[in-house]
């Protein structure tokens, strides 16, 4: 009787057992059936949104052209502007052409994917964004970069002792009243403004009446020059003109009318058009139009100057094919 109930019992906890491992047998079926769905979403959606992509990187290959030189010029006038301030601060050199270093890799990663045919609008993004870091690490460096306006202040206050010492003999007087004259003429030079980061672009008119970029000297219909105003404490804030000139090919200065004159340290200058700024001693972005209004534009290198204050503040230049 005892092995009988024995028995019966043993068959019990086998049939619990049994029951266990058929409910985690569905448990892990659902479970893998889950799973399963949710890699083939995710596998559907990785092609829509790779589709997409795609669909974009054709919609865009038309301005791919005219967006990846406009990224190459920066990238050229930045390397332009590191080695002024090599020039000016030998001091930084290293800490300066690393951020040249990494300029010249973007570069030649963008040379190397429009070579191969593998420039995508994404792609061409990615280098945008990594441009614009690049544009704000390179303004915080001219910001530190001052030396010439270290210098200024120094010399500034030699001369207020100076001054105060012409109170002594003639001969003192003249040997002060000369070197007085020679650090005035230096303060000022020291409280100039100047342009950086100039960008000097060609645009033609698209069929909705808007312009983008171009090369191609028959297309011109206007020019447009961006660039930064530098930050100078010694520099009478202020409204201040901003004379852009541009010179065509044969030497002319391309002008919307022939009075457009200003003066400057050289004499009497032909400019194309003016932008006034209010400054107040901050850096300022700046962006000057000329517009053609029918006039032809040779094939050529263009010649671009910034003015201010009757002094050359910056230079660029274009090449029309």
């Amino acid at each position: 009787m005892n092995e009988i109930e024995a028995k019966k019992n043993s068959n019990g906890v086998f049939m619990i057992i049994i029951f266990l491992l058929l409910g985690g047998l569905a448990i892990m079926s659902y479970m893998w059936s889950s799973k399963r769905t949710e890699l083939n979403n995710c596998t559907n959606e990785n092609l829509t949104l790779k589709s997409d992509m795609q669909g974009m990187n054709d919609m865009m290959q038309g301005y791919v052209g005219n967006i990846s030189n406009d990224i190459k010029k920066d990238f050229k006038n930045m390397l332009a502007t590191y080695d002024k301030l090599i020039a000016k601060d030998a001091s930084q050199a290293d800490s300066l052409n690393k951020q040249k270093e990494k300029i010249m890799t973007l570069m030649n990663e963008l040379d190397a994917a429009k070579r191969s045919g593998r420039l995508t609008a994404s792609k061409l993004f990615k280098l945008n964004k990594e441009n614009e870091t690049l544009r704000e690490i390179m303004k915080s460096y001219v910001k530190q970069i001052d030396s010439l306006n270290t210098l200024n202040i120094k010399l500034t206050s030699e001369l207020d002792v100076t001054t105060t010492k012409l109170t002594t003999t003639t001969v003192e007087r003249d040997i002060y009243k000369k070197d007085a004259e020679e650090k005035t003429d230096l303060v000022k030079k020291g409280s100039k403004l100047s342009a950086y980061g100039i960008n000097t672009e060609a645009l033609r008119m698209k069929l909705n009446k808007t312009t983008e970029p171009t090369e191609k000297a028959k297309n011109v219909v206007q020019f447009r020059s961006s660039f930064t105003v530098s930050e100078n404490t010694l520099t009478t804030p202020g409204k201040k003109t901003l004379y852009l000139q541009i010179i065509a090919p044969d030497g002319q200065t391309l002008q919307s009318r022939g009075g457009n004159t200003l003066e400057t340290e050289n004499g009497t200058v032909a400019y194309s058009d003016k932008k006034e700024i209010d400054y107040q001693n901050q850096s300022v972005d700046v962006t000057i139009y000329y517009d053609l209004r029918g006039e032809g534009t040779p094939k050529g290198n263009y010649k671009v100057k910034i003015y201010c204050d009757g002094t050359l503040i910056g230079t660029d230049s274009i090449n029309l094919k």
